[in-house]
């Protein structure tokens, strides 16, 4: 049987730019399909997923009641993944900050790993597009606090351009999974390199969204602070 790959897309008010993502992400590959998981979007964003679902089996879609966060809208997809028989499962921004064109050097990593991460600062070099100082030396000191409480040795663990195999996601357990922004992302890595999974870092480029409004707010950088040193401490105690 061929192999199967999913790019788990979440929305929340991004009807400009799903009409435009979807189409360039199911041109990179064969094998890919994509799972929109929108959050009730009050733009319309739903209901355009819906009809693109039904026009091309290629493409899914899950509709949650409002605006549940990040974190938990990629364990839903990872869960609808996982119960259809997905062989690789993928994180990506509906926004365009995130490349298509990417996903091929993707899924040539992934024969060679576990978990593949985008990685906007691999061996120290800086490969984003327009973003303010502010934000990018917010971004670049954030990766260095999270390689240093949790001694995970990744340039970009904040990152949310990823590809999983199947079997990282069924030995991880999701259920225990506790973050939801930016710290979700450090968390994912950090369980699956506990639980011995190989994670292999490949450079992309990443472009600040040109539409639509960030989602980005202080209290997803609070979560981050004070997350990190919880995931060492779960670390020590060998609680993950």
């Amino acid at each position: 049987m061929a192999e199967r790959a999913l790019v788990v897309i979440p929305t929340y008010n991004e009807a400009v730019n799903l009409p435009l993502i979807v189409p360039q992400v199911l041109a990179q590959d064969p094998r890919l399909e994509v799972l929109v998981v929108d959050d009730n979007s009050p733009d319309g964003t739903g209901p355009m997923a819906d009809e693109f679902a039904a026009a091309n089996p290629r493409v899914h879609t899950i509709h949650r009641a409002g605006k549940q966060g990040l974190g938990t809208a990629y364990i839903a997809g990872f869960r609808w993944a996982l119960e259809r028989g997905y062989d690789y499962i993928f994180e990506m921004d509906a926004d365009f900050s995130h490349d298509p064109n990417h996903l091929k050097e993707f899924l040539t990593a992934i024969e060679h790993a576990d978990v593949v991460l985008g990685s906007r600062y691999l061996q120290g070099k800086v490969t984003i597009v327009n973003w303010p100082m502010s934000r990018l030396m917010l971004s670049y000191f954030a990766n260095v606090y999270a390689r240093w409480i949790t001694g995970l040795r990744i340039w970009d663990l904040t990152g949310g351009f990823k590809c999983f195999r199947r079997r990282v996601l069924e030995t991880v357990d999701l259920a225990q999974v506790g973050s939801n922004g930016y710290a979700f992302q450090i968390e994912m890595s950090v369980r699956a390199w506990r639980k011995g999974f190989k994670l292999t870092e490949i450079p992309i480029v990443f472009v600040d969204r040109a539409e639509g409004t960030s989602k980005m707010n202080r209290a997803i950088v609070r979560e981050a602070i004070w997350k990190v040193p919880r995931l060492r401490l779960m670390v020590w105690f060998g609680r993950i």
